[in-house]
This record gives structure tokens, C-alpha cells and sequence, in this order.
């Protein structure tokens, strides 16, 4: 009696174990859980089923895989139950190196196991080996995202052992009723989305077979395609090289603000205009010589008058050689692009636009540093009156759009000093860049607010040496932001940069180095006047990186301090679609530089005015 009592332990903690593995998936799976709870329930729910496999019945080379991949999933949830607290990066590497060492595992049984399950259990062995690998990719998501596959596994799993469970002891009570051998059953627990059958008398359906070997090939094609996926977004899209034109020649002008060479550009020029590269003099945010390169928009018929000149600020479009503007298939995209266009094909005008420093040309770029950005606008401008081909007026209206609002705001405010030739008739500035410091502190936790960090830290640790700030990043940022500075901030680069920026685990800049002379720094580089032409600041209010509130705010402080600003938000407007070609700012913008160009009554005081959405 005793003996037959104590046969029945195993079945009753089989039947436990996948209660208990049930139980936790449906948690997982149905319920609203912090992340340390999501890190301690897949943790227990991944140690029951390494306990369910370390004393299951299976045998021979069933049998090790069974202990050794019970004893890997054992210590993986152990770690994630007991330290829910070490960040989700730590954790998902935990977890993706238990999917990758039990796949490997399984897929070695599943090669020497029996045929009715050797197709589908490698498939699936397979599919966990990717899971894993994407997991990787993925630190920061793969909590998240695994609460929903680890719940559907565990449930899956609970069930599974629960059939096992019953037709073992179904089998063990006809086999002591025929008084024939004790026959073994197979408690292998599959991965995620993995089946690993006991070998037995048992042989299913023909269509069973093809049922779970298809399901399996599916899973795996689901697993390669995420790992293909992440792949190709994290390795964005080959970026050209600058060839012998960005240059410098053996023999460069010492002044800031000569052309040097032009180049025609015929790649991404709107229909009706003509249009080249240039290189010229500037000089660096230390005031040394430096060289710049740039382009030049000008309408077909130019017929050797002089025409009205257009200097653009370009928004952030990365921080290395390969990032500059002029490289671009689409160099005339950025900011307002549609408008730009308009003025310089329907009324024209020349645009000239600059790459900025260190992007193209040798050196360090520049980003968001706004009186070395102002210096490169104008030398640009300054430079491209020197083109033979054109002739251009010495006014001017500038524009720019997120860092180039940024540019266009401390380009109409050092004019006056930097480049008294140019007189500046109307600034315009859309979503500017204008509160670094208070940005720094609001995006500082958002993906594109990450990006635009890791370039700051990237720049900055060069043009501002004393601050050593790849020294004081957060712990587990300066590897990722090594690779988002790898990345330009346009087309399809753009999103790699962004998903990037979700996997840093933390904010780039930690909240001291903020409250020191970094903060100061940021700081500085807030536009405050004098403004010497009419300002027109344009926000959308469902912009996610130059937050409203803050730019409200900067509006405030300017109008407070006898600035005169014209500032125009508009309902439902991103931080992109604010410029797009279907924005209401577009023909707003066109209209108002007209304006400034024929002498027209500007605002004498502050006037804001809100656009409903379209």
C-alpha cells in the first residue's frame, strides 16, 4: 500500500507544476503588471518548468537534454524572480540566453529523436534559438513584449503537461491491468512554442503530424522574420561618402565666408530649379579657420538679375560626414522643404543652405552649438554672393526648422556683428530648438530625446573638452550611443536611430551632470536677442520633441524682455507635420517672407495666434 501511495508523488507534482505553469501564464498574459512583477512571474513560471523537465520521466538522450535545459531554465528564472529589480536589459539578456541554450539542446534531441516529432521539434528549437537572438536586439522591449509570448508558452505549457500527465497514468493503469513492462513517458516541456514528445506506443494521426510540423514552420518563419527585421533596422541604410570635392585645396582663403569651389547638383532638385554644391570658408565654435560645405537653389531662368536671397538653417540630419545635406538624394527635404521650393521656383528667389561644420568637411560637427551654426549660415551666404553664376541681393530672410530654428534664431542675432554686408529682413523659425536646457530635461527619457542626446555627447565631447562627457554618461549608454552617432537623422536612418534610442536602457545625460557646467553649457546656447527683424516662431502643439509648454515659455521670456515675436501654433501639428507640404504654415510661411521682402507692416508688439486643425 505504501509503495503504490508513493508512486503516485511523481504524477501529483507533474499535475502541481502545470497548475502552477498555467496559472502563471494566464497572469502574465491577461493582467496589467509593473515590469519587476512581469520579471518575477515569467522568473517563477520559467524555474517551474525547468523543475517540470530536471524530474520528468524521460530517458536516454531525452533524458540529459531534459536535466541539463531543467537546470538552465532553473537558475534563469531563480535570477529574474529573486533580483526583479537589475533592469530590464539584464533580464532580457538572462532570458535570451536560456531561449538560445535550451533551442540548441532541443534541436540536438529532436535530430536524434524519434520521427514522428523530429521535423517539428528541430523547427521549433529553431525558433526559440532566434526568439533568443532577437531578444538580444531588443533589451528594453523584450520584458514587455515576452510577457505576452512567455504567458501564451506557460499556458500552452500547463496544458501540455496536464494531457501528458493524464494519458501517462492512463498508460501506467493498462499496462499494471495487462501485467506487461512499466512503460515511460516523456515529460519534456517544450520552449516557447516548442513540443518535445516522450517516445512511447503512441503514434499520432497523419494529420496531427502535418498539424504541429506546420505550426512549427510557422513559428520559425515568425522568429527569422523578427530577427531579419531587427537586423535591418538596426543596421540602417549605407551612407555616401564625401569624394574630393569636400576637400579642402593646398591653398584656402584665410577670411571667413569665401567660396572656394561649386559643383552642380542635379540629385533631388525640385522641377524648375538648377542648382550646386560649395565649399567655403568659415570658421569652428573656437573661432579658428575652418571650411564648410554647402548648396545653392536658384531658380532656371535666372536671366543675371539680382535676386532675392534665402539663407536656411537645416534641422538635425545627424552629426558625421556622411549625415550632410548636400550628400543627400532628397538635399532640399529638410524643414520646409515644399516652401523653400515654392519661393525659389514660383517667385524667385535663391536659397542657400549650409551642411554645417564637421558634416562633409573635416572637423567635429557643430550640433546645436547656435553661435558656431549662425557663423556657418552666413558665411554661406557670404560666400554664394561670390558665384559668378548668380547675383544675389545683400537682404536676406532666414529660416530654419528644429536645430535650423534654432540656427536661424542666433543667425538673425549675430548678423549684425558677424556679417554687417548681409541685412537680415525677416527670421523665421519653426519648432526651434530654442530651451536646450529645458529639453534636455523633458525628452531626456523619449527615444528621439535619447537620439538627440547621444548627439550632443557625441559632439560635445570634442568641442568641449573640459565637460569629459563621455566620462559621466549613464551606466550602460556609451555603447548604444556610439552606434545612434553611426546613424543620420533622415529617411530610413532616422527610424534606426529611434529604435536605437529605445534601447538604451536609461537617460544619456545623468541628472548631475545636468545641474553642473554641462547644464550651463546647454544654457547658453538659448537665443535671447536683440533681434534685429521681424521673428515668426511657428509650434505644433502635438509636437513629442520640442514640447509646447516649453516653447511658450521661451516666447514669454523674449516678449517679457521687449522682443517682438509673432508666434503661430497649430492644432494636431507634429514636430514633422508642422513643415510638411500640406501644412498650413507652408502657403503662412510663403506669404510672410513675401511680405518681409516687399516692406510690409510687421506686428510692433507680441501676437500669438492658434490654428485650428485641418
Amino acid at each position: 500500500m505504501g509503495a503504490r501511495s508513493q508512486s503516485h508523488w511523481p504524477l501529483i507534482g507533474r499535475i502541481a507544476a502545470a497548475i502552477a505553469a498555467l496559472l502563471l501564464g494566464i497572469t502574465l498574459f491577461g493582467m496589467s503588471l509593473s515590469v519587476q512583477a512581469i520579471a518575477v512571474i515569467t522568473g517563477a513560471g520559467v524555474a517551474v518548468v525547468g523543475v517540470a523537465l530536471l524530474f520528468g520521466s524521460a530517458q536516454g538522450l531525452h533524458s540529459w537534454v531534459a536535466r541539463v535545459s531543467g537546470a538552465a531554465l532553473v537558475a534563469c528564472g531563480a535570477l529574474m524572480a529573486l533580483w526583479p529589480d537589475s533592469g530590464a536589459p539584464w533580464l532580457a539578456k538572462v532570458l535570451a540566453l536560456a531561449l538560445i541554450f535550451h533551442g540548441v539542446l532541443s534541436a540536438i534531441a529532436a535530430v536524434r529523436g524519434d520521427r514522428d516529432h523530429r521535423v517539428a521539434s528541430l523547427l521549433t528549437a529553431l525558433a526559440g534559438i532566434c526568439l533568443g537572438l532577437v531578444a538580444f536586439s531588443w533589451p528594453v522591449l523584450t520584458i514587455a513584449l515576452f510577457k505576452l509570448g512567455v504567458g501564451a508558452w506557460l499556458m500552452f505549457t500547463g496544458i501540455r503537461m496536464l494531457v501528458t500527465a493524464w494519458r501517462d497514468h492512463r498508460a501506467a493503469r493498462h499496462t499494471a491491468r495487462n501485467q506487461s513492462g512499466s512503460g515511460t513517458a516523456d515529460t519534456t516541456v517544450p520552449a516557447p512554442g516548442e513540443s518535445i514528445d516522450s517516445p512511447s506506443t503512441h503514434h499520432p494521426s497523419l494529420f496531427a503530424r502535418w498539424a504541429r510540423t506546420t505550426a512549427a514552420a510557422l513559428a520559425l518563419i515568425l522568429s527569422v522574420g523578427a530577427a531579419y527585421g531587427s537586423a535591418q533596422l538596426f543596421a540602417g541604410s549605407p551612407l555616401p561618402q564625401p569624394d574630393s570635392f569636400y576637400t579642402a585645396p593646398d591653398t584656402v582663403p584665410g577670411a571667413p565666408g569665401q567660396l572656394i569651389r561649386t559643383e552642380p547638383l542635379t540629385v533631388g532638385v525640385p522641377p524648375g530649379a538648377q542648382a550646386w554644391k560649395m565649399l567655403y570658408t568659415t570658421t569652428h565654435p573656437d573661432g579658428s579657420p575652418a571650411i564648410s560645405s554647402g548648396t545653392i537653389l536658384a531658380p532656371v531662368n535666372a536671366n543675371g538679375t539680382e535676386l532675392p536671397l534665402l539663407t536656411v538653417s537645416h534641422g538635425t540630419t545627424g552629426v558625421i560626414d556622411g549625415c550632410a545635406p548636400s550628400l543627400s538624394a532628397t538635399p532640399f527635404a529638410d524643414g520646409a522643404g515644399t516652401a523653400m521650393a515654392e519661393m525659389v521656383t514660383a517667385h524667385g528667389w535663391v536659397a542657400v543652405t549650409s551642411d554645417y561644420t564637421g558634416m562633409g568637411t573635416e572637423g567635429t560637427a557643430a550640433y546645436l552649438v547656435g553661435d558656431a551654426e549662425a557663423r556657418n549660415v552666413l558665411d554661406a551666404s557670404l560666400a554664394a554672393r561670390q558665384f559668378d553664376e548668380l547675383s544675389l541681393s545683400s537682404d536676406t530672410v532666414v529660416w530654419g526648422h528644429s536645430q535650423g530654428g534654432q540656427g536661424s534664431l542666433w543667425t538673425g542675432q549675430i548678423a549684425a556683428e558677424y556679417a554687417p554686408e548681409l541685412t537680415v529682413l525677416g527670421i523665421g523659425a519653426f519648432a526651434p530648438a530654442a530651451d536646450l536646457f529645458g529639453l534636455a530635461n523633458a525628452d531626456k527619457n523619449t527615444a528621439p530625446g535619447k537620439t538627440v542626446s547621444v548627439y550632443i555627447a557625441e559632439t560635445w565631447n570634442e568641442l568641449f573638452p573640459t565637460l569629459e562627457l563621455h566620462q559621466h554618461l549613464t551606466p550602460g549608454s556609451a555603447g548604444p550611443a556610439e552606434r545612434i552617432s553611426q546613424f543620420c537623422f533622415n529617411g530610413s536612418d532616422a527610424l534606426s536611430a529611434i529604435i536605437m534610442g529605445t534601447q538604451v536602457p536609461n537617460q544619456i545625460f545623468p541628472d548631475s551632470l545636468l545641474a553642473g557646467p554641462f547644464g550651463d553649457q546647454l544654457k547658453a546656447q538659448t537665443p535671447t536677442g536683440p533681434f534685429p527683424a521681424p521673428v515668426l516662431v511657428a509650434q505644433g502643439l502635438s509636437d513629442p520633441l520640442v514640447l509646447p509648454p516649453l516653447q511658450q515659455q521661451w516666447v514669454d521670456d523674449r516678449c517679457d524682455a521687449g522682443e517682438v515675436i509673432d508666434y503661430r501654433t497649430f492644432e494636431g501639428l507634429s514636430h514633422v507635420s508642422l513643415v510638411a507640404a500640406d501644412s498650413p504654415l507652408t502657403p503662412q510661411l510663403v506669404e510672410w517672407t513675401l511680405d518681409r521682402w516687399s516692406g510690409a507692416a510687421a506686428p510692433t508688439a507680441c501676437a500669438s495666434q492658434t490654428f485650428p486643425k485641418m
